[in-house]
């Protein structure tokens, strides 16, 4: 079982597209903000480029938050890489992220099929299997993603998975599936982590992380709640709630 990516302690602070709410989401310079601040986790999401690029952007296409418009799966890499981000940054190839800081982990959403294979191709050009987590809206994208792979990394449940958690089934019997799949965590929206779902994905021997948490009052009740990581927009007010807590675990002192 891939073990290493969690090995911190807990709780995990997660920059939610690198942290959106300083620079522009999925952008460099959101990054590299988070990394300035000692984050050890990166949160970012995964499309391929109808040449097969794998780039850190969220969306389809590239309408919502670019000055270009058309679906990324459609586009050569070379009119992606022309869009701008909020018309300023560039949208960065995600082995460059991989290898522009190789001490921090990336959780990486693999949000259309098309990208499972590029992501294992990375995998295997930057041998980051310890660096990463593999999340997906969809079970089909993370089996595929996961037959494609030389080795084991961690993965979250899939919704199939989150929904057996909700469903109140004992923990220790959910536990043998979610080995099998090489699953380590999961991670849900802020309104599935009650008490007793948390109760029963630690039985399941899961983590359980929560996104997207951008308000203080919402960050303190999920920790004292017992979650073991927080993704956010605002990466500089979760990490000052967690000095004041004495929850803080920078980058540079792992």
């Amino acid at each position: 079982m891939p073990t290493v990516f969690l090995d911190q302690p807990t709780p995990l602070a997660f920059a939610h597209r690198g942290g959106a709410s300083h620079f522009p989401e999925n952008s460099w310079r959101a990054f590299e903000h988070a990394v300035k601040l000692d984050y050890a986790y990166l949160e970012t999401d995964a499309h391929a480029t109808a040449d097969g690029v794998l780039v850190a952007f969220h969306d389809k296409s590239l309408d919502r938050v670019t000055d270009r418009k058309g679906a990324i799966a459609s586009l050569p890499f070379r009119e992606v890489a022309a869009a701008r981000i909020d018309g300023t940054d560039p949208i960065p190839r995600l082995e460059e992220l991989l290898g522009a800081w190789p001490d921090v982990r990336f959780n990486i959403d693999v949000k259309e099929m098309p990208a499972a294979r590029p992501l294992a191709e990375v995998l295997r050009r930057t041998a980051a299997w310890d660096r990463v987590c593999i999340t997906s809206f969809s079970a089909a994208r993370l089996r595929a993603t996961r037959r494609l792979l030389d080795r084991p990394v961690c993965m979250a449940a899939s919704p199939v998975g989150a929904a057996g958690l909700r469903s109140g089934l004992p923990g220790t019997s959910l536990a043998p599936a979610f080995a099998s799949r090489w699953v380590r965590c999961a991670q849900l929206p802020i309104g599935m982590a009650t008490a007793p779902l948390v109760g029963r994905a630690h039985r399941a021997g899961l983590q359980v992380h929560v996104w997207t948490v951008n308000d203080r009052k919402l960050m303190t009740s999920l920790l004292d709640l017992g979650v073991d990581g927080i993704m956010t927009d605002q990466t500089e007010l979760l990490r000052d709630l967690l000095i004041e807590r004495g929850q803080w675990h920078p980058r540079s002192a792992s």
